[in-house]
């Protein structure tokens, strides 16, 4: 498939930032990898409050941009199911690093911000730790299947 989208540049920068740098398709990410939120009315209900036009639009871009995949829901016939690829999961440093730099200069919850400060506390293989818990949930990863 031919890639027929014009990007504003060839910068890294800039072309990842083309993929998740608005703010409510990092915000989406975060619920999955960190709230377990996989359906469409789970996303709406995020503290954010973000809109369903919006979160359809941004839910079809990460799809479209292969960070997410939708499929039926087994369990309910209506509903779609959203899981990370591992594109998606690799996004999970930067986002611990976003983390990391608004618990240092910015007003954060100390409620909200546990979750960041317990896998700073699990050291330098916090990441991959969460990574490959994120790959059995998502990809149906074994430990033991390489990634």
């Amino acid at each position: 498939m031919k890639d027929t989208h014009t990007h504003r540049s060839g910068c890294p920068i800039n072309l990842g930032l083309e993929v998740f740098g608005d703010k409510w398709s990092l915000l989406v990410v975060r619920d999955m990898m960190f709230a377990g939120k996989r359906h469409f009315r789970e996303f709406l209900a995020s503290d954010e409050g973000i809109s369903s036009n919006i979160l359809a639009d941004r839910l079809a871009k990460l799809v479209e941009a292969g960070v997410l995949t939708r499929a039926g829901d087994p369990e309910h016939k209506l509903k779609a199911i959203y899981s990370l690829t591992e594109k998606g999961i690799e996004l999970l440093p930067i986002i611990a690093e976003i983390s990391r730099w608004s618990r240092k200069y910015e007003p954060v919850d100390p409620v909200l911000a546990r979750t960041g400060e317990a896998r700073d506390r699990m050291g330098p293989d916090a990441n991959q730790q969460q990574m490959a818990a994120l790959r059995r949930l998502h990809l149906g990863a074994t430990d033991q299947a390489p990634v």
